[in-house]
């Protein structure tokens, strides 16, 4: 028995309340398969005592027998003592207690810490050694003093890193955190440096990763006040030495610890494993794993038979997470628990993504391991719930731990994704006060004590697990009997008008369209009161902004693909653009990788990698007087040729996502072979991208 299946206990007891088991994985942050044992848990108690025993009903809803609340004189709340741990539990307790230790400890210590026998450690101590063993340690006896861990500092903060980031929320877990985590102050602290230094580095981790980041430095520190530090490491200087280096230098001045280069560069291979939402990037293959992932999501959506490639924040946050796959080591940590259970339940949306991932191994020569099959689905599940979810207008209230700052960032982000009307925004402690007709659910950041309604607990970035979450808390919904009313309407906010109003103003009035759209904003924002300000970063240019006619020529003579690429370059580099060894690296690369450039049929985007002499973000389209083949097979010959100079791995984005939607419109490429001057063609390009835009 835990804690968390009292809590789940307590839960069922409130006769009036529908539980799912859905509901109790995003309460509790485990996975529905670990909420099923606790069931099973549970049950087994009820058939022991003569209870009716829970059943599950459709949607995962579950049902008790009216005699469940006699439960109650059976289980209690306390310390250890009210908890039997298993024998599993008690290993990895022991285990902690060890590895955490820089002296020998007695097997009566432990003995005391767990509430049980000293016989009873001596009947665990193999498993003991051989739980250390896994973590590449060993445990060494002495007959008198007792036992101590032998084995190199890193392996050490590893075994502790992985045993404290389990997800779960039992007593066991507790006391095991209880040898690892710092004062609040402290956290507080830790938690302000890596936040800073995110921003100063511009790479902002994942909240997954983020969170293990932390758990480290509190293991790190931990370890140093007891005078133990990282082992000599080889020096491999990689680009999160900088930000470890920034991190640790603070964490030395503020929390009194001293640090060493070895710290440093420990850090720093921790860094680069980790997972982040967008980073400065400087590898040279950013550009091209973009193109890769927009051909892997028109495949999908193909194979689906659901259109996922208007879907911007699919194609953005799919390939920053193939970035970050290709240009690390697999990260060191535990796997989500989520991730088994999204491929559980969506098996097709799975096979699917197996069927189409030669065509991201294609271009890497990498194969995709079968965790990244995993993250690389829940992707593509958000998607589908983003694309299901927008049209669903339940009444929602936001509750948020971290101030209003934090509770406006997760509030436009939901908005963007879900057509919710948001009742209100609330402080956590006040959930406990609301009234069931309130609101339909509540989504928190964290888990709200005594709160009458439903609620699903998400991380205040939002990330593709949380859609999936909020996803599934919508399906309860829809599938019950009660479905709301309201279910159809549609809030009018002052964001999604001007969503409307923004491509309108842009083509009646281009040139007075920034100045006219300023005060539109300002007027709209003020009569909804709501924020209507732009993103703190700068705007990504549109598709057309980046080809006016200066940049387009008609009907160019070329006799082979190099050409094409060549002269289309040309018009770049004239304009200061990109440096004459640009052109030279496109054609390299295209030798290299293949035509994968062909994004469509007769229309190819040549680019190069962010280093190769790129100066300005910029592009170029020259339309052939003959088409040449580029070896793109079917997609051959080519007839369009879009030069495309990046300069970091975001700032074209936008413009490269609309073309490559546009490309699917054989209107558009109609009317630009049609098109007799390059003022015709731009207003071609300008008028299409915002009849697609969404």
């Amino acid at each position: 028995m835990n804690k968390r299946t009292i809590s789940i206990i307590q839960e069922l007891c409130i006769p009036e309340k529908s539980v799912s088991i859905s509901e109790l994985a995003g309460q509790f942050g485990v996975s529905q398969r670990t909420i099923r044992n606790d069931l099973n848990t549970i049950n087994d108690i009820l058939n022991e005592n003569g209870i009716g025993e829970l059943k599950l009903k459709s949607g995962g809803q579950i049902a008790r027998d009216a005699s469940f609340e006699k439960i109650r004189s059976f289980v209690s709340e306390g310390d250890f003592y009210d908890y039997k741990l298993s024998k599993e539990e008690r290993v990895r307790i022991a285990s902690v207690l060890l590895v955490t230790s820089s002296e020998y400890t007695t097997m009566s210590a432990i003995a005391d810490t767990l509430f049980v026998s000293r016989a009873t450690v001596i009947n665990d101590l193999e498993e003991v050694k051989a739980c250390v063993r896994e973590g590449g340690l060993e445990v060494l006896s002495h007959p008198s003093r007792g036992l101590r861990v032998q084995g190199p500092e890193s392996d050490k903060r590893v075994f502790l890193l992985k045993s404290a980031d389990t997800g779960q929320d039992t007593a066991w877990q507790e006391l095991v955190n209880g040898q690892i985590h710092v004062p609040e102050e402290t956290g507080a602290v830790l938690q302000k440096i890596v936040t800073e230094q995110e921003h100063i580095h511009k790479c902002f981790l994942t909240d997954d990763s983020f969170q293990k980041v932390l758990l480290y430095l509190e293991i790190m520190i931990n370890r140093n006040q007891q005078g133990e530090y990282i082992e000599v490491r080889r020096k491999n200087v990689s680009s999160k030495h900088p930000m470890a280096q920034d991190i640790l230098k603070l964490i030395s001045q503020y929390c009194h610890i001293h640090t060493t280069e070895d710290e440093v560069q420990f850090l720093s291979e921790l860094l680069s494993m980790a997972r982040y939402t967008r980073q400065k990037s400087s590898e040279k293959n950013a550009v091209k794993l973009q193109f890769i992932t927009r051909q892997f999501i028109w495949q999908i959506s193909e194979e689906m038979g659901v259109n996922l490639n208007g879907d911007y924040d699919f194609f953005e946050n799919l390939s920053a997470h193939l970035e970050s796959v290709y240009s690390a080591a697999s990260p060191g940590y535990p796997d989500n628990p989520i991730i088994e259970e999204v491929l559980k339940e969506n098996r097709e949306v799975a096979a699917a993504v197996r069927k189409k991932l030669p065509i991201l191994q294609q271009y890497t020569g990498q194969p995709i391991e079968e965790i990244e099959l995993g993250y690389i689905t829940v992707h593509v599940c958000a998607a589908l719930e983003r694309k299901k979810n927008k049209e669903i207008a339940f009444h929602v209230i936001v509750a948020c731990h971290a101030g209003i700052g934090t509770s406006q960032l997760l509030l436009e982000r939901l908005k963007k994704h879900f057509n919710f009307q948001i009742v209100d925004i609330i402080s956590v402690h006040e959930a406990k006060n609301l009234e069931p007709q309130k609101a339909d659910f509540i989504i928190s950041t964290v888990p709200l004590a005594d709160c009458r309604l439903d609620y699903v607990i998400v991380s205040p970035l939002l990330n593709d697990e949380d859609y999936i979450r909020v996803g599934n808390k919508i399906d309860n919904l829809r599938n019950s009997r009660n479905l709301p009313v309201r279910a159809e309407e549609h809030e009018i906010t002052a964001r999604g008008l001007l969503e409307k109003l923004d491509p309108v103003i842009r083509e009646t009035v281009p040139e007075a369209a920034p100045e006219l759209l300023q005060k539109i904003r300002k007027v709209v924002g003020e009569y909804f009161h709501q924020n209507t300000e732009v993103e703190t970063e700068a705007e990504p240019p549109y598709l057309h902004e980046l080809l006016p006619p200066d940049h387009i020529v008609l009907d160019v003579e070329c006799r082979d693909w190099r050409e094409a690429v060549r002269r289309s370059g040309e018009i770049l580099l004239d304009m200061g653009y990109i440096e004459a060894r640009y052109i030279d690296a496109m054609i390299a690369n295209i030798e290299e990788n293949g035509p994968y450039i062909v994004l469509s049929p007769g229309f190819a985007v040549p680019h190069e990698g962010v280093e190769q002499g790129s100066i300005r973000v910029g592009m170029s389209l020259i339309r052939l007087s003959t088409p040449v083949p580029f070896g793109a097979e079917e997609l051959d010959p080519v007839e369009f040729v879009c030069c495309l100079s990046a300069v970091d791995h975001k700032t074209h984005l936008r413009a490269f996502f609309n073309l490559v939607n546009l490309l699917r419109d054989e209107n558009f490429k109609r009317c630009l072979r049609e098109s007799s001057t390059p003022a015709e063609a731009a207003g071609i390009i300008e008028k299409f991208e915002y009849e697609t835009a969404e």
